[in-house]
């Protein structure tokens, strides 16, 4: 969630004290209070990267949603059907990590194509 915007938004532009913004927010007065005064962007939290088990089929996944987008919305495959079609080619992870695969996709693409258009707009 982007905690710190909406902080920033009601600390400096709606002049909310802390304690509001806290009850509002569900966060401690002292840590809204460290986020104002350090001038953060956004924490950043490590996260380790590890390999999943739909690795080695994200190609062929990535391949498949991009041939059915260019398909009618009555004639595509749904996630569910890519994850029996991936089960029968030997994936044995769970019809979840597909899921959340096919959002990230999505959102990625979407978010390609609003920079794309955001960029013949403006300078």
């Amino acid at each position: 969630m982007d905690f710190l915007s909406v902080i920033r938004g009601c600390a400096l532009r709606d002049k909310m004290p802390i304690r509001e913004i806290s009850r509002r927010i569900g966060l401690s007065r002292n840590t809204i209070r460290r986020y104002l005064r350090a001038g953060i962007v956004d924490p950043k939290f490590n996260v380790p990267s590890r390999p999943s088990k739909l690795d080695p089929y994200a190609e062929k996944l990535s391949v498949w949603l991009l041939a059915e987008q260019r398909k009618s919305r009555k004639e595509r495959r749904t996630a569910k059907q890519m994850h029996a079609d991936l089960v029968q080619l030997g994936f044995d992870g769970s019809y979840e990590r597909v899921s959340a695969f096919v959002r990230a996709w999505k959102s990625d693409r979407q978010r390609a194509q609003s920079t794309t258009d955001r960029g013949t707009l403006c300078p």
